[in-house]
């Protein structure tokens, strides 16, 4: 397992924990408690596959954007079924602009892949 975490020294740098732990009969891997409190593991655990990686990590809870969307709304001065169908609707665009802004980071960073810009490697680590 690699904890991975960066700090600023001028250009941006790695530091690395290693630990080995054994695989269960049942697939099963037990995170060392260290990990856990320093990364915030709570419920789920998110697993990507980086080439031949596999990066763990903790599953955060959505961002509910509806407060401040309704206090725009309504500072628009929208009301009734007028700021329930608007509020719907940049509710509903949320998540899709959401992904549409990574799938763009994404294509961008694969255009930067040759570049040798390591920061880019960093931040996106190996793409497919």
């Amino acid at each position: 397992m690699l904890l991975e975490g960066t700090k600023r020294t001028g250009a941006m740098s790695r530091r690395a924990r290693r630990e080995k732990r054994n695989i269960s009969s049942k697939g099963q891997v037990t995170i060392p408690r260290v990990f856990i409190d320093e990364l915030g593991f709570e419920g789920e655990v998110e697993f990507i596959k980086r080439g031949n990686e596999l990066v763990l990590r903790p599953v955060r809870a959505e961002m509910d954007f509806s407060q401040e969307i309704l206090n725009d709304l309504v500072a628009q001065g929208l009301s009734g079924q007028e700021l329930l169908a608007e509020f719907a609707a940049i509710k509903n665009n949320i998540r899709p602009a959401a992904e549409q802004m990574l799938e763009d980071a994404k294509s961008f960073a694969k255009r930067r892949k040759k570049t040798g810009d390591k920061e880019t490697e960093e931040i996106f680590g190996v793409l497919d």
